[in-house]
């Protein structure tokens, strides 16, 4: 599947499932992806005032917690499905958040703000579906300011068995299953799988990171090696 074909299609699943999204989320991961999400934000240290771009922000829960971390720190969610963007506004306003966060459908490819405009830049189980991980981490670096952070929380590759062939079990034969039952998409979450074929694993990642000039690279696997945090942090020259 080429760039522009990759595109697509992941555009079109997300909109499809966005309904039912975070249900899902909860009955795929086994809740375990906000147990991650808050290891992530104890790691990242968000400090009162300090401001965050979360793309690939979806419904917004991340988005969410960066924003309260902060205190009144500017927050912005991007991404490129409108049915999410709307579900996630939603969130948002009935949190009383929506003076703080402000929502941008866009391109994680193409980011529409100005270099070193945010002190984290984040991106959650949203790497794996952009058709360039390159592109899109020299993105992030290119937001974040000189001394900031670059963040990603995705899904991984576990490495030690038998947990690892328990796993690739459930992801390709039975997760597909589930998003049929739940929400009547097989097609979409057979996705998932696919997406996670060819993303690179732990260490893989981290050199990607290192790659395009991300200094201070930490990578930690969570819950055997089902998902991983990465963390960089940008020159204080801006290089």
């Amino acid at each position: 599947m080429d760039a522009e074909s990759k595109q697509k299609h992941v555009h079109a699943v997300f909109e499809s499932i966005a309904p039912k999204y975070d249900m899902m989320n909860d009955i795929l991961s086994f809740r375990r992806h906000k147990a991650w999400r808050k290891f992530t934000m104890r790691k990242m240290e968000v400090k009162p005032g300090q401001t965050s771009l979360d793309l690939c922000c979806g419904t917004c829960d991340w988005t969410v917690a960066l924003a309260r971390a902060s205190g009144k720190g500017k927050t912005v969610g991007l991404d490129f499905s409108r049915n999410m963007l709307d579900i996630g506004q939603a969130k948002i306003e009935k949190l009383g958040l929506d003076e703080q966060i402000s929502l941008v459908q866009g391109n994680a490819m193409e980011l529409p703000f100005e270099d070193n405009s945010f002190d984290f830049v984040t991106i959650g189980f949203g790497l794996r579906n952009v058709p360039d991980i390159v592109k899109t981490l020299k993105e992030m670096k290119r937001v974040v300011k000189p001394g900031g952070k670059i963040v990603c929380l995705e899904l991984s590759k576990p490495t030690w068995q038998p947990f690892k062939g328990i796993y690739y079990f459930y992801f390709e034969k039975v997760l597909p299953l589930l998003g049929k039952w739940f929400v009547r998409r097989y097609e979409q979450y057979s996705w998932l799988p696919e997406s996670l074929t060819t993303f690179p694993d732990l260490q893989a990642l981290a050199e990607l990171f290192r790659t395009v000039g991300m200094r201070n690279v930490k990578a930690y696997p969570l819950t055997g090696g089902v998902a991983a945090l990465h963390v960089g942090t940008k020159g204080t020259e801006g290089a």
